[in-house]
């Protein structure tokens, strides 16, 4: 059994842990906040982007952003650089493992935490930098760009995205997104007969791929920003469960020392009545 003195210096030690967790969450909570106001939706944008397809017939497009050139398929997987997640990084990763199972292809982690999973699952992979909240619209472009260019070389016929999205600000879910083949919403129900007849400027496959390409960035854009959110929410969540469990921790060490003290009181009275009385005879 633990003497007082130990058992008064790890209750010291949990009550710093504490404070120190305390101050944690109250900065996910601060950053959370601070970039959920600056978070863009872009389904206005994303209708006024259908309405241009409504005026392209993609049944005969050949182009590999609407038909595959291949089956090979590019998984992207958005992790974070820092953990206190509680797992939500292993998710992503674990995820975007099992589509590359389905349909085998290639894998491309964004974050040092992805990297790490991806290496003990001994998967090769394509890495880039974790999400940096100044240089998140730079980094969404870059990705486009390569993705794009991986595509029209060939590197890879089809194309997901696997990202944490938060459902609240203490419910996350892990979500897989499919960006190419591009097959917008608004077109699944549409007749041949529905389309006008246009005369376009460009061919149309040059408009179909310029579409893509605007379309593609500002997803990613907004797709990054949500990531973000989900870490900053996944990070609470998994400090508040851990200040849970220090604090039922805690409660154990002060039932262990009050008793290691009544023992030790009562131990010293027997010696004391003990010793008075072998005095007294």
């Amino acid at each position: 059994m633990k003497t007082l003195s130990v058992l008064k210096k790890d209750m010291e030690f949990n009550k710093s842990l504490s404070s120190l967790i305390d101050v944690l969450k109250n900065i996910a909570v601060a950053q959370y906040r601070m970039l959920e106001r600056r978070i863009k939706s872009y389904e206005k944008f994303e209708l006024f982007l259908g309405s241009f397809f409504e005026l392209i017939d993609l049944k005969y497009l050949t182009h590999p952003f609407i038909r595959p050139r291949h089956q090979q398929l590019g998984v992207v997987a958005v992790t974070s650089d820092s953990g206190l997640l509680g797992g939500l990084n292993m998710q992503v990763v674990n995820n975007a493992l099992v589509e590359l199972e389905q349909t085998p292809g290639q894998l491309i982690v964004i974050g040092e935490r992805g990297k790490i999973y991806a290496r003990d699952n001994r998967v090769s992979f394509i890495a880039f930098p974790g999400i940096k909240d100044e240089e998140r619209y730079a980094q969404a472009m870059q990705m486009r760009n390569f993705l794009l260019r991986k595509i029209v070389e060939g590197a890879f016929g089809g194309l997901k995205v696997v990202y944490p999205r938060p459902l609240s600000f203490t419910v996350q879910r892990v979500e897989t997104i499919q960006f190419l083949p591009f097959a917008p919403a608004s077109l699944t129900r549409r007749s041949t007969a529905e389309i006008p007849v246009c005369l376009y400027e460009s061919p149309p496959g040059e408009l179909v791929a310029y579409l893509v390409y605007l379309w593609m960035g500002h997803k990613l854009f907004e797709i990054f920003g949500l990531s973000r959110l989900a870490e900053f929410s996944a990070r609470y969540v998994h400090l508040e469960e851990s200040l849970q469990k220090l604090k039922d921790m805690d409660n154990k060490l002060r039932l262990q020392y009050f008793k290691a003290r009544h023992e030790l009181i009562d131990r010293t009275m027997r010696e004391l009545f003990s010793a008075r009385l072998l005095y007294a005879s």
